[in-house]
């Protein structure tokens, strides 16, 4: 039993839930800032460090292997151990990860240092959401997670435009360094506020569910990081996917067999847990993948730094804000499945604008794009994530929380696998459609540079002679255009399919938690009319 089980220490808890809010969405901050602040810094690094091709790859994919391969673990441990005491450890892990990263020296060693940052941030951002569950009660949960999502979201899109003023003004090392004086609010925070919970009933551990959970997301994860550079034809691309699916598929049997299983795999019967997860999958797909599109087209197609194109995706912060502000409340009112449904729709009309681009656009469809597709976002996100968290015990937030979390990253790295394996087909048809005669001309080494990215085309470009630099830059551009609008219809598509998803399987109403199994009530007393109410709303859990 914990040892804050007490009512008065309960309604001290309840006084300052708003302030450990604040601690907790500061952590999750830094990590999901940290995701994405590496991109616009890659070109300093492989200057600064001599970094290869690969390397600059995996500066990125180390963090996120890491991190989405741990999830649902990093989960499981705070359910046992208690999700303040894993918070602590991973914002430790990562600040010692940050510190590592500023003083590497080699490309190598960034690579081993971000690992370090991955494992961090795969123990804090489960812990942070299973906190807010164990903490708020009611319509304000549903608030806070809402409140969380948005925050999520808004890490994704500052994250780059502090990288570059970063990059503007100081060292490389500075993008790292950032991290430090946050972490330690966060901890300070942490130690001063957030009371600690856990799982009384997790007597053990799961050795070989942890073992297969790891392997078969990780070789995901790898499978779909690698397959745009490889080809999804490659042999060790079908090698780590299908031992992904056999790992996956050997840990869902495990589980259902197991007494104390770390997922109990039966809760994907409950919609409100399987649909909801499918809708926040497919949400991070077009998310990610449309980010991945949009950095390029505003730097190689509309010519702006990368300070700039940070900046330019600032028309989705106010909306995603509105959103993840007004879902909540429509969800307490209409449910969960109309909220997420037009979300969907509406970021499914931002996506078919970008398909609209056409050479000559330039920025202002994409901020109109920005502005659509942040309400959305925002509709969707709190939704369902909620409608994940309410599908479980309290006492199980903290694998409640890595489920949601693993979704967004697999979703994740789904959607830039996907879409950029799209974006460089379809280029490279539609480049030697439009370029044959100039690729005839150029050295083989140059004309596989030019039909590999358009960034690499402008590179190549820039070494001609005018008329042909001209040339080769506009057919380069146009081939990226058609190859952009491609991959939006795509994401169209997609997002379609999740809002009609939504529809048909995501319940109308979702039955409030009504059973707490954890040991600790940190939550205010409801009362006896509420309690009631809840008590005669029907069941749909099958947990």
């Amino acid at each position: 039993m914990d040892t804050l089980n007490s009512l008065g220490l309960s309604q001290q808890v309840s006084e300052r839930r708003w302030w450990i809010f604040a601690v907790v969405c500061l952590s999750l901050l830094v990590i999901v800032m940290d995701n994405t602040i590496l991109n616009v810094a890659l070109p300093t690094l492989a200057r600064a460090l001599g970094a290869s091709e690969s390397q600059l790859q995996w500066f990125v994919d180390a963090y996120t292997l890491v991190f989405a391969g741990l999830l649902l673990s990093a989960g499981s441990l705070c359910d046992r151990y208690g999700r303040r005491l894993v918070l602590m450890v991973g914002l430790l892990l990562f600040a010692g990860g940050s510190l590592w990263a500023m003083l590497s020296g080699s490309a190598d060693l960034l690579i081993a240092a971000r690992t370090v940052m991955g494992l961090g941030a795969a123990l804090i951002m489960p812990s942070t959401l299973a906190i807010i569950a164990a903490v708020f009660s009611g319509p304000e949960r549903g608030r806070a997670i809402g409140a969380w999502s948005g925050i999520a979201g808004l890490g994704i899109v500052i994250g780059p435009l502090v990288g570059g003023w970063l990059l503007d003004h100081f060292a490389w090392g500075s993008i790292f360094l950032i991290n430090l004086p946050i972490v330690f609010v966060a901890l300070v925070g942490t130690l001063w506020l957030v009371p600690e919970s856990r799982d009384p009933e997790q007597a053990h551990l799961d050795p070989l569910g942890t073992l297969l959970s790891i392997g078969g997301l990780s070789a995901l994860v790898w499978g779909l990081i690698e397959a745009p550079q490889r080809g999804w034809g490659d042999r060790q691309i079908l090698t780590a996917l299908g031992l992904a699916l056999l790992l996956l598929l050997a840990f869902a049997i495990w589980e259902v067999r197991t007494r104390r299983p770390m997922l109990d795999v039966r809760l994907f019967r409950n919609p409100r847990f399987s649909v909801a997860s499918l809708v926040m999958t497919l949400t991070t797909f077009a998310t990610f993948g449309a980010l991945l599109l949009l950095t390029q087209y505003l730097q190689f197609v509309v010519g702006q730094t990368p300070l700039q194109a940070g900046a330019a995706l600032m028309p989705l912060v106010p909306t995603l804000l509105l959103g993840s502000i007004v879902a909540p409340r429509l969800s307490e009112r209409l449910g969960p499945k109309l909220p997420v449904a037009i979300g969907l729709f509406i970021v499914a009309i931002g996506a078919g604008l970008l398909a609209c681009i056409q050479q000559g656009s330039g920025y202002s469809p994409v901020a109109l794009m920005l502005l659509i597709t942040g309400l959305g976002l925002g509709l969707v996100a709190a939704p369902a994530a909620t409608s994940i968290m309410d599908a479980l015990p309290v006492a199980r937030a903290g694998v409640g929380s890595a489920v949601n979390d693993t979704t967004r990253q697999v979703g994740g790295a789904l959607g830039v696998a996907v879409l950029g394996s799209v974006l460089s087909t379809v280029y490279r048809d539609a480049l030697q459609q439009h370029a044959a005669a100039i690729l005839g001309q150029l050295p083989p080494v140059l004309g596989a540079a030019v039909r590999d990215s358009i960034g690499k085309a402008i590179v190549v470009a820039g070494q001609l002679p005018p008329p042909a630099q001209a040339l080769l830059r506009s057919a380069a551009e146009r081939a990226f255009i058609e190859a952009f609008d491609r991959s939006a219809l795509v994401t169209v598509s997609v997002l379609v399919i999740g809002a009609l998803v939504a529809l048909l399987f995501l319940p109308a109403r979702a039955r409030r938690q009504a059973r707490v199994t954890d040991a600790v009530d940190l939550t205010p007393a409801e009362s006896p009319t509420t309690m009631k109410a809840r008590e005669e709303e029907p069941s749909h859990d099958h947990s």
